[in-house]
This record gives structure tokens, sequence and C-alpha cells, in this order.
């Protein structure tokens, strides 16, 4: 699902609430999601799940085409942790 698409859907379920009304809505609750864990926070909507920073260390890696070995760099990206009630709910 896109984000008009989400956008398209709950303003069709909340008729009273204008499209622009729910566009802000929908923008802020993402940037404000974005905002915690970018500052290494953690985001937890429960049933749903949870956002954080995933570390990953520094590590020997190789060159599959060369056989050159080398070392990847630590990296730091989001990572987002199915809840309990969302897997239940696709049957994983």
């Amino acid at each position: 699902m896109l984000r008009s698409e989400l956008i398209a859907v709950l303003a069709d379920k909340f008729p009273e609430l204008l499209k622009a009304d729910v566009e802000t809505s929908v923008a802020t609750i993402l940037d404000g999601i974005a905002n915690q864990v970018s500052r290494n926070g953690r985001v937890e909507i429960r049933g749903f799940g949870s956002f954080q920073m995933n570390h990953r260390p520094e590590r020997n890696a190789r060159n599959p085409r060369t056989g050159e070995r080398l070392v990847t760099p630590a990296t730091v990206c989001p990572h987002f942790k199915a809840g309990k009630a969302l897997r239940e709910g696709v049957d994983c």
C-alpha cells in the first residue's frame, strides 16, 4: 500500500475529515516515527510492531568476482519487527 492509498482509505473511512487533514495526520505520524528512530529511539505500536535502529558491526567480506578480501564498515540502519498480532494475522 502506498502513502496515497492509505490517505484515500482513511479519507473514505472518515468522511467528516477533509482529505488535507488526513494527509497532514499521516505525514505527522510517519515523520514522528522517523524522527524518533533517527535519534536512536524506539517506537512501539502494540499489535503492529516496533521500529528501531539496527547496529551492524564491521565485518570481513570477500569480493566474489576477484576473491579479494575486504572489510565492510559498521553501519546503522532502521529495522522493523512485526508484533505478535500482525504475525498471527498474516499467519507466518
